[in-house]
């Protein structure tokens, strides 16, 4: 089933994520949920406060690569970046959130992450490229921080008219979205 996916604005995306436990309500449901949101919207991750949800989640999948190899497909629950290192990078950013806005945010390459996956098995995990960076951004959903947090005070000031209207709802996308200050038609 295709979630809702929560815009930009929203309290869900400031707040820092809680644990959760394997007991977690429908969680298998809500993993293959947001799998089938992720790729409708043609993501590459989404974080569970991306759906509304204040818990410690999100999934990755960068797909095949140019020569058909498969690309790196993970479920993180309860993640924690234990390290991030080499020389930082810069690479044009986007969120299923924040449609329409892409920034050039600059990023560790390499990235040492301890996780759960679906299935409740422990990981710890070096990773890079592409791969380090997409659970980097997802990573910083679930600890109440978007993409546009790391761009400059007058980058972001330039781009308040944008997030204002992507808030209120105007602005269209091939997905479902829920926008937190959209008025409501009476």
């Amino acid at each position: 089933m295709k979630l809702p996916i929560i815009a930009y604005g929203d309290p869900v995306l400031k707040k820092v994520g809680t644990d959760i436990e394997k007991d977690y309500p429908a969680l298998k449901e809500l993993i293959a949920n947001m799998f089938d949101t992720m790729y409708y919207a043609n993501g590459v991750g989404l974080a569970a406060p991306q759906v509304g949800l204040p818990i410690r989640l999100f999934i990755v999948d960068t797909g095949a690569d140019d020569d058909g190899e498969p690309g790196y497909k993970r479920v993180f629950i309860n993640a924690q970046i234990l390290e991030e290192t080499g020389e930082p990078w810069v690479f044009n950013e986007g969120c299923l959130s924040i449609p329409d806005i892409r920034e050039n945010i600059s990023r560790k390459p390499n990235i040492k992450v301890q996780y759960l996956d679906e299935n409740w098995v422990e990981h710890t995990e070096d990773v890079d490229g592409l791969a380090a960076r997409v659970i980097q951004h997802e990573y910083d959903h679930i600890e109440g921080k978007l993409f546009t947090d790391k761009v400059s005070v007058l980058r972001k000031t330039m781009l308040k008219s944008k997030l204002d209207a992507i808030s209120k709802g105007n602005i269209k996308t091939d997905y479902k979205m829920k926008f937190p200050n959209k008025s409501k038609k009476r």
